[in-house]
């Protein structure tokens, strides 16, 4: 059990790493975050309590293809349509 959620866990935090490089303040800034955050529940052993902080790592993930799509909507938009 714990080592199948270990495997997610790193997992999750690959995903994040590989996020944070087009974060807008910068990958060095996304990765300290990163490492804090996830060394502040290093010692949390609940499986329950586990994966509900995958599920919020998870939701945030989603949050940031959502803000990665939003920059190239914005992108396109602004290259393509004129404000008359």
């Amino acid at each position: 059990m714990a080592n199948s959620l270990r495997g997610e866990v790193l997992n999750l935090y690959k995903n994040l790493l590989y996020l944070g490089k087009e974060y807008p303040k910068g990958a060095d800034y996304f990765r300290s975050r990163l490492k804090a955050a996830f060394l502040k529940n290093k010692d949390v052993k609940d499986p329950e309590k586990i994966k509900q902080l995958i599920a919020r790592g998870e939701f945030v993930i989603k949050e940031l293809e959502a803000l990665y799509f939003l920059r190239k909507y914005r992108a396109l938009k602004q290259r393509y349509y004129t404000d008359d």
